[in-house]
């Protein structure tokens, strides 16, 4: 087990500098183009590619750093470059896991290297299991994969929503319903390939914030996929789904089931806990510069009460949160159980955190920070999604203050 310390290691700081030097001198200074535009950035995440940031080698060595502070202390960098433009570069990551979690070796090694593409020809994946009626609610899935056994294919049917990459991904990953009497342990993830016939996007969402971040329905239309395109191979998902029949049986029903479901998407939030710190430090960093340069009544604007205080609790309120998503990401890493919702503590507080301390950042900046001339309007209106995605800020309280009363997590 790694040594709990306050202090990253000397090759997590070189990663650091690293990643803030390029969120700082390339992500920037393309941000508000690209927040107008509301397209994904090619050129950047081209760059990410020729430097090593946008691969799944870098990905994966942030991903067992021993300390569990390798992800969370990446995506707190480039999203304090911008909340778009990072979002689409991390997107892939997404579909990326799910591969590494749930495929075999084969399916590895043939479909993350498509994922990627290279960096003189860079793809997108799609990670896809939102549905119009279900969000939060991840046992009420409609999407439906039929196996074909005559030609051993899956044949997929559904709507999927808010996908990031959705549509213009080379790679689809879908998460689809196998077994609908087992709540959501009866889904199964599926390999959807460049081209295939019956995939298509449909509506591209304008989002408030966010928008350098491709965000887009996919709709499956008898989308026909081999059965190797299924994570993990037939035979491992039989076996899954004969003991999730008979855990559910003993049970009396599925309830265990959402249980699981919760219990994953739980471990993950540290890294959304993470991200929204990263917009919330940049805003902070932008009232403050502003307070000190920012004359009236003859001094900064810093020497008054009203604003330092407000820059006082706008500090504390990122360092707490960044230290909430260290202590679930150290927990995560070393088989903590998180017995206090941890997880979602974490994205709850740094989520929350992050629209307030945008908010304050215009407020400091008064009149100039409502325009698009500083980026703190950007940053506050990316904010927003921190409390939505993931989970809602509602969703963690629910989880947390079930974890707290014993009751089960549905």
């Amino acid at each position: 087990m790694a040594e709990f310390t306050m202090e990253l290691n000397e090759e997590q700081r070189e990663v650091r500098d690293w990643l803030h030097g390029f969120a700082a001198d390339v992500i920037r200074p393309a941000a508000a183009e690209w927040d107008e535009r509301e397209e994904t950035p090619w050129p950047v995440i081209q760059e990410a590619a020729k430097v090593g940031i946008y691969s799944l080698d870098f990905y994966a060595q942030q991903y067992f750093d021993p300390t569990g502070l390798g992800i969370p202390m990446a995506m707190e960098e480039l999203f304090w470059g911008d909340a778009g433009i990072a979002l689409s570069i991390v997107g892939t990551g997404l579909a990326a896991v799910g591969v590494l979690a749930n495929g075999t070796e084969e399916q590895i090694g043939t479909w993350i290297p498509q994922m990627y593409g290279d960096q003189n020809d860079v793809k997108v994946a799609a990670f896809c299991s939102s549905e119009p009626d279900a969000g939060s609610d991840v046992a009420s899935l409609r999407t439906r994969a039929v196996y074909d056994e005559a030609r051993d294919e899956w044949v997929i049917n559904g709507t999927k929503t808010w996908a990031t990459n959705g549509g213009i991904a080379n790679v689809h990953v879908v998460v689809a319903v196998v077994d609908p009497e087992l709540g959501s342990k009866g889904h199964a993830s599926f390999i959807v390939p460049p081209g295939t016939a019956g995939l298509s996007q449909g509506q591209k969402f304008k989002k408030h914030g966010i928008r350098a971040s491709h965000t887009a329905e996919v709709v499956l239309d008898n989308v026909r996929v081999p059965g190797s395109c299924l994570l993990g191979g037939k035979e491992k998902l039989d076996e899954r789904l004969a003991r999730a029949r008979e855990k559910a049986g003993a049970a009396g029903g599925s309830g265990s089931v959402k249980n699981a479901a919760m219990a994953t998407f739980e471990a993950s939030r540290p890294a959304v806990g993470a991200m929204a710190v990263g917009t919330a430090r940049a805003a902070y960093e932008v009232a403050l510069d502003y307070a000190r340069t920012r004359e009236q009544f003859g001094r900064p604007i810093i020497d008054n009460q009203g604003v330092a205080f407000q820059l006082a609790d706008m500090r504390t309120q990122i360092d707490a949160a960044r230290l909430l998503v260290w202590r679930a990401s150290w927990m995560a890493v070393n088989g903590k159980p998180f017995t206090a919702a941890e997880g979602s503590m974490s994205k709850l507080f740094a989520s929350e955190t992050a629209k307030k301390v945008t908010a304050q950042a215009i407020q400091i900046l008064g009149g100039n920070g409502y325009t698009r001339e500083y980026p703190v309007e950007r940053m506050h209106r990316d904010a927003a999604i921190y409390t939505i995605f993931e989970g809602t800020s509602e969703i963690q309280r629910l989880v947390i203050a079930r974890a707290l009363s014993g009751m089960p997590i549905r």
